[in-house]
C-alpha cells in the first residue's frame, strides 16, 4: 500500500467513508466475505493490510487465539489501536513486503483490499504459502481485474452523469495502473485473472472458493449502488495450502 494512506488530506476523507464510520456492517460486499471466514476458534491470524482493523476485531471476537495485523500506513494502525484494541491483536507499521512471514505459523491469512497494490503478487503469495501451517486458510479480497482493467476505474457517462458503460483496455497488459480516489492520484497494480488465480495454484494452494464481490441487496437504494450491479469491482478467493 502506498504512503498515500498517511497523507492527512486523503486519510480524513477516507475516514468519512461509510466503512470507516461503519466498519464491517458498512462495507457493501461484507454480507458476502463473511460467509467465507472458516472457524476461528483458537486460531493464529495474520492481518495483511489490516487497515482500520476491523476484520482484525472480528476475528478476536469469534475466539481467535492471537491476532497479528500489519499494514504500511502508520496512521491505519494507530486509528486501528484506538477503535479496534483488543488484548488478542498486536499492531504493527510494517509493508507486506517486508514482513517476515515466520514458517508454518498461521492457521489463517487474510488479505483485505490491499494486494492489487502489490505488484509482484507471486511473491507474497510464496510468503503466504511458507507462513501458514498444514490445512491453513488464505482468504483475500482484492480488487476485481474488470475494476482494475478498466480506464480511470469510472464509468463512461452522458452529459446528464448517468453511467452509460464500464470501459475495460489494456487488460493483459498487467502493472501499474493510476486513478483518482477520493480526489487524490492512487497508483495500483493491474493483475489478470490469470495471475490471481494461476498464481495460488503455481505455488501450491488448492482453491475453494472464488466469488465476485455484489452489493448487499438491503444497500441496492443508496445512491449509485445499482450500478454496482453492472460489473464486479472486487473478487474473494479462498485458498487452502
Amino acid at each position: 500500500m502506498g504512503n498515500i494512506y498517511d497523507d492527512p488530506v486523503f486519510f480524513d476523507a477516507y475516514a468519512q467513508m461509510d466503512r470507516s464510520r461503519k466498519g464491517l456492517e458498512g462495507a457493501g460486499e461484507w454480507h458476502q466475505l463473511v460467509r467465507l471466514f472458516p472457524d476461528m476458534e483458537g486460531k493464529n491470524v495474520l492481518d495483511m493490510g489490516c487497515g482500520y482493523g476491523w476484520h482484525s476485531k472480528y476475528a478476536a471476537e469469534n475466539g481467535a487465539g492471537a491476532v497479528t495485523s500489519i499494514d504500511q500506513s502508520s496512521r491505519m494502525i494507530g486509528e486501528a489501536g484506538k477503535r479496534n484494541a483488543d488484548d488478542r491483536i498486536t499492531y504493527r507499521v510494517c509493508a507486506l513486503e517486508d514482513y517476515e512471514y515466520p514458517e508454518e505459523t498461521f492457521d489463517l491469512v487474510v488479505s483485505n483490499l490491499v494486494l492489487h497494490y502489490v505488484e509482484d503478487l507471486d511473491a507474497i503469495y510464496g510468503k503466504v504459502y511458507r507462513t501458514l501451517k498444514k490445512g491453513g486458510d488464505f482468504l483475500m479480497n482484492i480488487e476485481h481485474p474488470v475494476f482494475t482493467g478498466s480506464v480511470m476505474e469510472e464509468w463512461i457517462r452522458d452529459e446528464e452523469g448517468n453511467a452509460l458503460y464500464w470501459p475495460v483496455d489494456d487488460y493483459f497488459y498487467p502493472g501499474r495502473r493510476e486513478t483518482v480516489f477520493l480526489g487524490e492520484k492512487v497508483v495500483k497494480q493491474h493483475h489478470t485473472l490469470t495471475q490471481i488465480l494461476g498464481g495460488l495454484l503455481k505455488r501450491g494452494f488448492t482453491l475453494t472458493a472464488v466469488e465476485e464481490a455484489y452489493p448487499d441487496p438491503a444497500m441496492l437504494d443508496l445512491p449509485g449502488m445499482k450500478d454496482e450491479m453492472r460489473r464486479p469491482m472486487m473478487l474473494f478467493v479462498k485458498a487452502k495450502k
